[in-house]
């Protein structure tokens, strides 16, 4: 099993995208990777790693449940198997742990941690980051120039982390709808980058006509 590195992410690109001030702060999900819904046969991850991504934030809630109790609110999102810890957590000591839990699941590739030592957010506000998430997402579908299918939205405290297996163009023109929707304070971009080319093989077996032979791989 390769030991996960943090915040070091192979083909991973990490940035910070300041939004308009003033805007209203927002906060976390549930833990347990509250954004998977299910298998999608548009997402680019194949279906080995949606279901290990599952898996992994299955157990991880599990596990961190068991160590760190009711102390503390940690949301666990897996995207093929590259794993972001948000929410809140009493003390450093705390975040290192959580981070230490997760670290010894099976398959789990690296980890960026964006725990943070505050109290527990509140229900308002844990309701103000789920339709920050819904905005954005509705955005990203709205954009007839991205598949929306190909991102993973997670927001904590009004600061949106994007995730994906997508183009630098995509991953540019995700980050501005993000960053221009109403609520978002800051977006972190955290995608796996690929080319158009790799991108167009895997749009291949679905866009090819029956009776004709198309190359690439299946995502």
């Amino acid at each position: 099993m390769m030991k996960p590195q943090t915040r070091r992410l192979p083909l991973l690109v990490l940035g910070v995208v300041l939004a308009g001030a003033g805007l209203t702060a927002c906060a976390p999900l549930l833990v347990g990777g509250a954004v998977v819904t299910g298998m999608s046969a548009a997402d680019r991850r194949t279906t080995g790693s949606q279901i290990e991504d599952e898996r992994i934030e299955t157990r991880g809630a599990t596990r961190l449940r068991e160590h760190l109790g009711e102390r503390v609110h940690i949301n666990i999102t897996s995207y093929n198997r590259q794993v972001l810890l948000t929410g809140e957590v009493p003390n450093e000591q705390d975040k290192q742990l959580a981070e230490q839990v997760v670290s010894r699941i099976e398959n789990v590739r690296s980890i960026t941690n964006e725990l943070a030592v505050l109290g527990h957010s509140t229900l308002t506000q844990r309701s103000s980051d789920a339709l920050v998430t819904g905005r954005v997402k509705a955005n990203l579908i709205d954009a007839k120039d991205l598949n929306s299918s190909a991102f993973k939205v997670v927001t904590e405290r009004g600061v949106v982390y994007l995730l994906g297996r997508v183009t630098p163009r995509e991953a540019d023109r995700a980050t501005d709808i993000a960053r221009r929707t109403s609520g978002v304070q800051k977006v972190v971009r955290l995608f796996e980058l690929i080319t158009e080319e790799e991108l167009l093989e895997m749009q291949a077996p679905a866009n090819t006509a029956p009776g004709t032979t198309g190359s690439g791989r299946t995502m």
